[in-house]
């Protein structure tokens, strides 16, 4: 088993590169993106009026744009625009280096040397030579940190040759030139690093980490619930094929079933929320406002919280109870029918021994293949009842980084979402194989 386990996991690394890259090219190309939002806002908040033009995704503007050059590469550095798309996706996965603790510099026209200082009494020596700029440490050693570039454009042509455009004398008009030095470090995905949100100003992994424990308790609270009530009806059901208890409960299934969990969601609420006729259920929200909560005692607080959630959880779960329960049933049902349950019978062994160790057994098979789907479905939240309920989890917040166009948290998003289905698969496979005796790894 641990050599499947291994070979699974080795194949999981195509699937996931697939899957990234894909994303990662349809986001940095797809027109709207957070530099145009940002070059358009500046625009009409601007008191000169402009043209047309703006800035696209990769970095090109348009006559119309009203920033200057050197704006315009700042914010294309600042939403990782300044580069081709391959090495951006190479950045962000953590195989290449990427660019760290920008310090800007202005040169004098005959300046040999500039000090700049770097913070915690380093300083980096930035010497031009020739077509370059070359950084020391206070030594005299070039440095294995810094690195530095020439950062402003002349007549929108790159500088190639310093000393030469000196000696033309193409610089006497430019009263100085704008650089750039800056660290690298490989830090991307494989690092750990999912970046930082446009939107909060925060690396994305804080940003996800209170979002995703949501999810975790409503989702895995509302799986269990799930498991819990369907399998024992579905047998029960099984049993009394045909009896009343049969065609009352399948239909108060499937009615359950036919509507969508946002929309009975929303019903819970009017029939239960806070102002209704029966006000036995808050509005919303995980727990009750901060000024309540924090005056708490930790079982008070278990108290308020699930008295929160109840709605939400149900609303979660209403959705997979028909498909769980009846997937069970007709299972069961399927099992009851086969010869060796008959031979079963013909040696003598009772009912509850046939019924609960042999054909139950054989047939939660369907039901443990689909668990890994299960898992990976709910963990990623829903956003609609997450809307409905006014709780920010996992799945709301994914939903509102593509409007915003915050390519770092829908990334980071996509990277959770894969890994987590990846290994539900994972444990689809192990957990089938620990119920049919006939599937083995070898």
């Amino acid at each position: 088993m641990f050599n499947y386990v291994i070979r699974r996991l080795l194949l999981m690394i195509p699937t996931f590169l697939g899957a990234t890259l894909l994303v990662f090219i349809i986001l940095q190309m797809a027109p709207g993106g957070p530099l145009e939002k940002t070059i358009q806002q500046i625009q009409m908040g601007s008191s000169q009026g402009g043209g047309e033009g703006g800035a696209t995704s990769n970095g090109s503007s348009g006559a119309g744009t009203l920033l200057p050059k050197r704006a315009l590469k700042e914010l294309e550095r600042f939403y990782g625009f300044d580069k081709p798309i391959w090495q951006r996706y190479l950045i962000w996965l953590g195989v290449w280096k990427r660019e760290i603790k920008h310090r800007n510099l202005a040169f004098k026209i005959g300046d040999i040397e500039v000090k700049k200082n770097m913070g915690k009494r380093r300083y980096a020596y930035v010497r031009k030579n020739g077509a370059k700029l070359e950084v020391y440490d206070k030594e005299g050693n070039i440095s294995k940190l810094w690195t530095a570039r020439f950062d402003m454009d002349i007549s929108d042509e790159e500088i190639t040759n310093f000393d030469e455009l000196k000696n033309n004398g193409e610089l006497s008009d430019i009263s100085k030139l704008e650089a750039t030095i800056y660290e690298t470090e490989y830090s991307g995905v494989l690092t750990g690093n999912l970046g930082k949100s446009y939107t909060y100003q925060q690396p994305v992994i804080e940003v996800m980490k209170p979002r995703f424990k949501v999810s975790i308790l409503l989702g895995l609270s509302g799986w269990l619930i799930a498991y819990l009530v369907c399998i024992p009806l579905g047998i029960k059901k099984a049993l009394s094929h045909g009896s009343t208890f049969d065609l009352i409960s399948s239909a108060v299934v499937f009615m359950a079933y036919s509507i969508p969990g946002w929309a009975f969601g929303g019903v819970l609420l009017v029939l239960f929320g806070g102002g209704s006729f029966w006000d036995v259920f808050p509005l919303g929200g995980l727990h009750s406002p901060q000024e309540i909560w924090v005056n708490l005692s930790f079982f008070e607080k278990v108290l308020d919280q699930l008295h929160h959630v109840i709605l939400p959880i149900i609303a979660w779960t209403i959705g997979s109870f028909a498909t769980l329960t009846v997937l069970m049933k007709n299972s069961l049902l399927d099992n009851l029918s086969q010869d060796y349950i008959r031979t079963a019978f013909a040696k003598g062994l009772s009912e509850k021994r046939v019924i609960w160790v042999h054909a139950v057994r054989n047939s939660v098979i369907p039901i443990a293949s689909g668990i890994g789907y299960i898992i990976a479905t709910i963990i990623a939240g829903s956003y609609f009842i997450e809307m409905i309920f006014n709780i920010n989890g996992f799945g709301k917040m994914g939903f509102q980084a593509i409007l915003d166009r915050d390519y770092p948290i829908t990334m980071g998003f996509l990277v959770i979402a894969v890994i987590i289905r990846l290994i539900a698969n994972l444990l689809s496979d192990l957990a089938l194989a620990a119920v049919d005796p006939r599937i083995r790894f070898k």
